[in-house]
């Protein structure tokens, strides 16, 4: 059987697909991993408009009729430019920095929009109380800045009232992007999981097959190679028999090797192929075949007596049938195995609602005892219980107090 293998899911820090993703963030405050080429453009970016939108701030404040002192607009610039260094370390301390630039915002113009860019961070790897904590303290250093440099063509409420709308249009995109980013990690472990329960199903497959496989090889195969051991050992214990009994006995054996390949190929080409295939194969054995595999082996030499209580073999349902043949052939191997030169009792009763029984016995090995004429659970037993489990009847076997072994095996016939 064929196997597919499935793409392999792009996973954030593979070879191929880690340039354009964020590098992992630490939910708590350790080292986090190497940044990647996507770091590398979004902090250079930010850290360039964070100084940029600065200046720009600082330049309009300049310009206004009434500028501050030369000293405080120098300082400003200096602090504020010194302060949005920190942008290169809000990866790995995010609310540390936003903090710290909150307070430095308390009296640095320049610095804000670099406050503002530690918020935005807070919010997408954050939990919201903290984000919403942070969000407090840069409001409160907005306010503090409106009260110690007062702007003239503004009061200080519409001061408070832009600074919460910027505020709060931050934290909802950065939660925002959060939300996002949260979602396809869902969806990326959402397809590795069901990759992975894809993988499961197609190995439970292989081995169902597998076992399958094993079954009909076993039931074909041990029942064809019991007739060749017979007929090879009557060739053994008669060297002196006539020409014509040794080349008909010879022609036995290799019309049952033959046939014996034949059934190999027939129980391969049926498990692999599908219905829908119209494979060139023969029907599967049902209850019909029971009477020719019963003179089957009587010509190999093994003594059966046949009983049949069904009104019409070839009614019964395919499985019923099919799992009934097996049971028969499973029966008359082991006979041959263990319990050469016995008679084999085969019955087979019942009918449409009343259900189908099959009932093989016979007696220990001439001069043998019971524990040594056949053990007590081989394999051929359990894959037979196996079957006739799945067929939805039931299996017992066992030596009974006749000293016969007897395999019983009860199957469902609906009406």
């Amino acid at each position: 059987m064929t196997t597919t293998r499935l793409p392999e899911q792009a996973v954030p820090g593979s070879s191929e697909h880690a340039w354009p993703l964020p590098a992992p963030v630490p939910s708590g405050p350790r080292p986090r991993s190497r940044r990647s080429a996507r770091d590398w453009v979004v902090d250079v970016t930010c850290f360039l408009l964070a100084v940029a939108s600065g200046l720009v701030l600082v330049g309009i404040t300049v310009s206004e009729p009434d500028p501050p002192a030369a000293v405080l607009v120098f300082a400003d610039i200096a602090v504020g430019g010194a302060a949005t260094l920190a942008l290169w370390w809000r990866r790995e301390w995010p609310v540390a920095v936003a903090l710290l630039l909150a307070v430095i915002g308390c009296f640095s113009e320049m610095v804000a929009p670099a406050a503002l860019i530690a918020l935005f961070t807070v919010a997408v790897h954050r939990r919201p109380t903290v984000v919403l904590a942070v969000a407090a303290a840069n409001l409160a250093g907005s306010a503090v800045f409106a009260l110690l440099r007062p702007a003239e063509d503004l009061s200080f409420v519409w001061v408070v009232v832009f600074g919460v709308l910027v505020t709060a249009a931050v934290v909802a995109w950065g939660m925002a992007i959060r939300a996002r980013r949260e979602l396809v990690v869902s969806l990326r472990e959402r397809a590795v999981r069901a990759e992975s329960e894809q993988l499961l199903r197609v190995e439970q497959a292989r081995h169902t097959e597998r076992t399958r496989i094993a079954r009909e090889m076993h039931d074909v195969l041990a029942h064809r190679l019991s007739l060749l051991s017979m007929h090879a050992g009557a060739l053994e214990f008669r060297p002196d028999a006539p020409p014509a009994e040794v080349a008909a006995a010879a022609g036995v054996v290799r019309a049952s090797a033959r046939q014996a390949l034949e059934d190999l190929r027939e129980v391969i080409g049926v498990l692999r192929e599908s219905p829908d295939e119209g494979g060139q194969t023969r029907p599967q054995p049902g209850l019909a075949d029971v009477p020719a595999l019963v003179e089957e082996s009587r010509e190999a030499g093994l003594r059966v007596r046949a009983e049949y209580g069904v009104a019409d073999l070839g009614a019964a349902p395919s499985v019923t049938g099919r799992t009934a043949y097996r049971v028969v052939q499973e029966a008359l191997t082991n006979v041959r195995k263990h319990a050469p030169g016995s008679v084999a009792t085969v019955a087979v009763t019942g009918g449409p609602g009343t259900g189908l029984t099959v009932d093989v016995r016979n007696p220990a090995r001439t001069g043998g005892v019971h524990a040594d004429a056949l053990p007590g659970a081989g394999t051929g037993l359990i894959g037979l219980l196996e079957r006739v489990t799945l067929a939805g009847g039931g299996l017992a076997h066992g030596w009974t107090a006749d000293g016969e072994f007897r395999l019983t095996a009860t199957l469902p016939w609906p009406a």
